[in-house]
């Protein structure tokens, strides 16, 4: 009996290509999807017990595409249109022309890729669209990575699966392409986020979804080499995932950055990162993206914490909130100064952030890290523990209880 762990694995690997088979060979975003899941969810109850058939992928597509085809054609049949669910069918049944080829193939996973990314979409709506399709995200967990509730979202997700009816399935042109890719690019950060620290659950870190926004980073970057976002996006990602070995302990608890064991980094993917920020910062301007991937670069450059170059690291976030103004670089770069100029002057920093990062955690957690450097122990308490209460992740929650748990008096 296979575990169900290697399963789901399994299957959030396939997930997006077999979606991209069936939208590509029969159209029908809405109803493809829901197929998909339902494939999934028969393979989810059927493969521990029987065991994961030769071609996985194949299975799922057979199942997938039987039940989408059932669906359209009870769908035509209550619209009186049966010719046409007659014609889909005799399509389905019929071989592809010689040389042509009908398996999926990582190019499906980066159409549908651009294709979540349309935009007839809201910025909103694309992310979520992706993060569900692509990423193999549930509703929840998008909805708890826009601080939004879930109900929301899925009507979010629900709106942005019909407003894609009807739309070709294919790799846009260069232009349609360029217009795409902020939003693909924002998807991809997204998805790795939520596998390098996931927003909910038992584990800290969800390695599968991790490996997937890598792998379709590259993907992108083999369509766009020299796109510097897309060049410093993979590089950020590499050198952020480098040090998963060491982010935590052997119950699983939490290892934060200054306290990690750097032996444990992965020397390769450094390196390959460090180059990749050379070349996407040659590659124009900076953006978002090269200047994150040129900070995790000086993290991951230091042999010790205390040989971070903090003064360097705080002119790059300069530079960020500058370039891209937003709550959580505002909120690195307060961490910056308080390493630069002591935890009460990142403290004011943090004051700044109150409106627009009011009950997140992170807020709460670098608060109680600078008032527990500037000497204030019952502030840092009470902020810890206002951190914990406001995280879903298991691991998050034990770290920031046992810190609290240190400075009671």
């Amino acid at each position: 009996m296979i575990r169900c762990r290697a399963v789901e694995d399994l299957l959030r690997l396939h997930a997006p290509q077999v979606l991209g088979a069936l939208v590509r060979r029969h159209g029908h975003f809405a109803e493809a999807e829901d197929a998909v899941q339902e494939a999934l969810l028969a393979a989810a109850g059927r493969w521990p017990e029987h065991g994961v058939p030769d071609n996985p992928r194949g299975w799922l597509i057979r199942v997938a595409s039987r039940r989408l085809v059932d669906q359209l054609r009870a769908d035509e049949a209550r619209r009186r249109r049966e010719e046409n669910a007659v014609r889909l069918a005799s399509r389905e049944a019929v071989a592809p022309p010689p040389g042509e080829s009908r398996a999926p193939s990582a190019d499906d996973t980066l159409t549908l890729l651009f294709l979540c990314c349309d935009p007839a979409l809201t910025p909103a709506a694309q992310i979520a669209l992706t993060l569900r399709a692509v990423g193999g995200l549930t509703t929840a967990e998008i909805a708890r990575a826009h601080l939004v509730p879930e109900a929301t979202m899925a009507q979010r997700v629900s709106r942005a699966k019909q407003k894609l009816r009807g739309a070709p399935f294919r790799q846009p042109g260069p232009a349609d392409r360029d217009q795409r890719l902020a939003a693909v690019l924002q998807v991809l950060y997204l998805i790795f986020n939520e596998g390098y620290t996931a927003t909910s659950g038992a584990a800290l870190h969800r390695a599968d979804l991790a490996r997937e926004a890598i792998r379709l980073t590259r993907a992108v970057r083999r369509l766009l080499p020299r796109e510097g976002a897309v060049t410093g996006l993979l590089a950020l990602i590499l050198l952020t995932d480098a040090r998963s070995a060491a982010r935590t302990g052997p119950d699983g608890e939490l290892v934060p950055l200054d306290e990690q064991d750097r032996t444990r980094w992965d020397a390769r993917a450094i390196a390959e990162g460090t180059a990749l920020v050379e070349e996407a910062l040659r590659q124009g301007p900076a953006g978002a993206y090269q200047i994150q991937a040129a900070i995790a670069a000086l993290h991951d450059e230091a042999a010790r914490a205390e040989d971070t170059d903090w003064p360097q690291i705080l002119a790059l976030y300069d530079v960020l909130v500058r370039r891209a103004p937003e709550p959580m670089a505002e909120l690195g770069r307060a961490v910056a100064v308080a390493m630069v100029h002591g935890p009460r002057a990142g403290l004011v920093e943090l004051a700044d952030l109150e409106g627009r990062l009011t009950g997140h955690h992170r807020l709460h957690a670098v608060r109680a890290h600078l008032l527990e450097k500037a000497g204030d122990t019952e502030g840092a308490r009470a902020a810890y523990r206002a951190a914990a209460r406001a995280t879903l992740s298991g691991p998050e929650v034990r770290y920031l209880q046992t810190r609290a748990a240190r400075l009671a008096p």
